[in-house]
């Protein structure tokens, strides 16, 4: 899920590592490998439910009994279903939340395509932005035309005064920017907004994949020269030599980025400084064209993210051929405007950005392309009438309860620690209790009623609600700040805790199967948006959240042993994670891992996600013993509802990039969890021999 430090995705990994790889052969399976506990007492509860999967909320058909869960849990629970699921041609993953995804896809056209002008300004803005872009015939018709104003005055910069003008109307458009800026919570006052500056400029997802050396996106470097020649030339600049240079200045620029480790610690990406110390930093770069242009001209504190990174952009501004970034500018501009224009234009974009990227083979039919535009423009508008038809109070009710559930299980986790000092958990405790829960849809919904919304013009369009998101997040400066915003819409398959506002935020479409069924057994749904919710409380104690106090600061409020405990253990779960290499070692290549210190915030989440959520499902039997359904036990029934949810399917290009950009593990892993759990163990008896069995004192234990 997502975190919000810039507030992690629950969603969604190498060096020669020694151990097991995704695929460890498969131990001989027990006769009934469910079954493995004796069935409870008589006076178990019955289960009465009506699940919408299976027989009580987990699909047993998915599974793979051949798999000795000790072997791999994943394959175990997961393995007819990972062989027989067949990855859709224009995705590049597939699993649980791409099937919730999907549904809710289909439900938002339903409503997007039911939205009439008569029905209120907001539902006319929806209709209009949706049909403007659905126009085919008219798109093709109009060719470049709706940019070709853009590609001339950027072919007209003469001046560096004029390029960093064009670099600012890019930040506020979202077309790509060497440095980018948002307003946010001020991780030190959270009471207040401060304007932030961060690194930008690069066209692949991150610096590491312009490392000459990192074969595994050899192919991905040659696609991406090949789509900056492409776009130059639909500006009519043919010279390959030309976009060689472009690249040659992202590469520049990829050199002095900050790593997605580096950017994961909040103390060093906090760096709060007056305009005089900003100009210091970065003499090169003319800030005060800039920051007036970018809507800061009266800033009197800037939070610089990457202080390096700047300096290092301000000195290749001033330092490379104006040509250069001319060029460089073009391309983004053709980017941004590319999905809006001429199937041409939406081609060369997608065979870079999804063939070559992710090895994604087909693009996404027009109305799945459309829908994706208009809840990016009008999220809560349509999110609005998506809760109204959709998200039923009773499930509303329900989540309330479950997540009031397991905060009492967090809060009985913190008082039984035994490694940590009184004066620590006390504060641990207050934080807890200052926990502000949010589910299905925010309190009061975004007013639109600013962004113009005009027929026939899709371009403009994207680019009028760029600019209408820049200047709705700008407008918060000098203003108290509001807690009860969301970051999310309630279409969203995903859930976020941010640290600055001490929240836990659960959308509506997230709250139903495999997460949540009513009539599913209890055992599977807190194995499922228990250890969902539980993750995300969690998050809030993690190597990153555990920074922030009950008021959402930046402040340290840990003892000093305390806080060596806690890094003595979080360095044993980097250890376990950096060992998982989807990839291993072949034909001279080294193998792919993930990267622990990169994936540890989710990591620690996922466990002591996990960890709450069981305790809570203990204290929802009130002493009573779990039926045993079909001959599975509650407990094993949690933990297969938990691993069912992260059924996943990835193309391999895609999955290698993620063990470089994605903060959270590959699913199999996310799984592999489990084996930290001593409940685990005791539900389904690995052998010692089996590759997730660690023995007791080697298990990972935190909160």
């Amino acid at each position: 899920m997502k975190k919000l430090i810039a507030a992690s995705l629950f969603l969604l990994a190498c060096g020669g590592k020694t151990a097991p790889t995704t695929a460890p052969p498969p131990s001989p399976a027990p006769t009934d490998p469910v079954a493995v506990t004796p069935p409870p007492a008589p006076d178990a509860p019955a289960y009465v439910g009506k699940a919408q999967i299976g027989t009580y909320g987990f699909d047993a058909a998915g599974m793979n009994p051949t798999i000795a869960p000790g072997a791999s849990f994943y394959g175990y629970a997961n393995g007819t279903w990972q062989t027989t699921t067949k990855l859709p041609d224009d995705k590049s993953n597939y699993g649980m939340f791409t099937v919730l995804a999907d549904i809710s896809d289909e439900r938002t056209k339903d409503i997007i395509q039911n939205a009439r002008p008569t029905d209120g300004p907001e539902a006319e803005k929806i209709a209009t932005y949706y049909a403007s872009f659905m126009d085919e015939a008219a798109i093709e018709a109009r060719g470049l035309a709706p940019i070709k104003a853009d590609l001339k005055r950027i072919a007209g910069i003469k001046t560096p005064r004029a390029l960093v003008l064009e670099f600012a109307d890019a930040a506020r458009h979202f077309r790509g920017s060497p440095m980018v800026t948002i307003v946010a919570q001020d991780d030190k006052d959270p009471e207040a907004y401060i304007a932030n500056l961060g690194q930008g400029g690069l066209g692949l997802p991150d610096r590491d994949m312009y490392d000459a050396n990192a074969a595994q996106f050899a192919k991905v470097r040659d696609g991406y020269k090949a789509y900056l020649a492409t776009m130059l030339g639909f500006a009519g600049i043919k010279d390959a030599k030309r976009a060689a240079a472009v690249y040659a200045l992202e590469e520049k620029i990829a050199a002095v980025h900050w790593t997605k480790v580096q950017n994961r610690d909040p103390q060093k990406t906090y760096n709060k400084l007056t305009v005089a110390e900003l100009a210091k930093l970065a003499p090169e770069f003319d800030w005060k064209t800039w920051l007036p242009a970018v809507g800061l001209g009266q800033a009197t504190a800037i939070n610089v993210n990457q202080p390096t990174a700047i300096a290092g952009i301000a000195k290749l501004v001033k330092s490379e051929p104006m040509q250069v970034w001319r060029d460089w500018l073009t391309v983004r501009t053709l980017g941004a405007a590319a999905p809006n224009l001429a199937r041409q234009y939406v081609d060369a974009q997608f065979e870079m950005y999804g063939r070559v990227l992710t090895g994604t083979p087909q693009l996404k039919d027009r109305w799945k392309r459309g829908v994706d535009g208009v809840t990016g423009a009008l999220g809560e508008a349509v999110g609005k009438l998506y809760v109204a038809k959709y998200f039923a109070p009773e499930t509303k009710a329900a989540a309330d309860k479950l997540v009031q559930n397991l905060l009492a299980a967090m809060g009985q986790r913190l008082d039984a620690l035994t490694w940590m000092s009184p004066e620590t958990k006390a504060k641990a405790k207050a934080k807890l209790a200052t926990y502000n829960p949010k589910i299905g849809y925010p309190k009061a919904w975004r007013d639109y009623s600013a962004l113009k919304v005009v027929a026939g013009d899709p371009v403009g369009n994207a680019a009028r609600a760029a600019a209408f998101e820049y200047d709705r997040r700008l407008a918060r400066l000098g203003k108290p700040v509001d807690r009860d915003e969301w970051g999310m819409t309630p279409m969203t398959i995903n859930a976020y805790y941010n640290p600055g506002l001490n929240e836990i935020v659960f959308p509506a479409a997230i709250l139903q199967p495999p997460f949540f069924d009513a009539g599913a057994d209890d055992a599977v749904n807190y194995g499922g948006i228990g250890a969902v919710i539980g993750h995300e409380i969690s998050h809030g104690f993690d190597d990153q959240g555990a920074q922030y106090d009950a008021k959402g600061a930046l402040v340290d409020w840990w003892t000093a042993d305390d806080k060596a405990k806690f890094k003595e253990a979080t360095a044993r779960l980097v250890a376990q994670y950096d060992a998982y290499c989807p990839f291993p070692a072949a034909d001279g290549k080294p193998a792919q891992c993930v990267k622990g210190q990169l994936t540890l915030g989710e990591n620690i989440a996922d466990l002591a996600g996990l960890t709450v959520a069981y305790q809570a499902y203990k204290l929802s039997l009130g002493g009573k013993p779990a039926p045993v359904i079909d001959g599975v036990t509650g407990d094993q029934r949690f933990f297969l509802g938990w691993a069912q949810v992260w059924r996943r399917l990835y193309r391999d290009q895609e999955l290698a990039n993620r063990l470089v950009t994605d903060p959270h593990s590959p699913s199999e892993f996310r799984t592999a969890v489990v084996r930290n759990l001593d409940a685990w163990y005791a539900a389904f008896a690995p052998a010692a021999k089996d590759a997730l069995f660690l023995a007791p004192d080697q298990r990972v234990r935190i909160w």
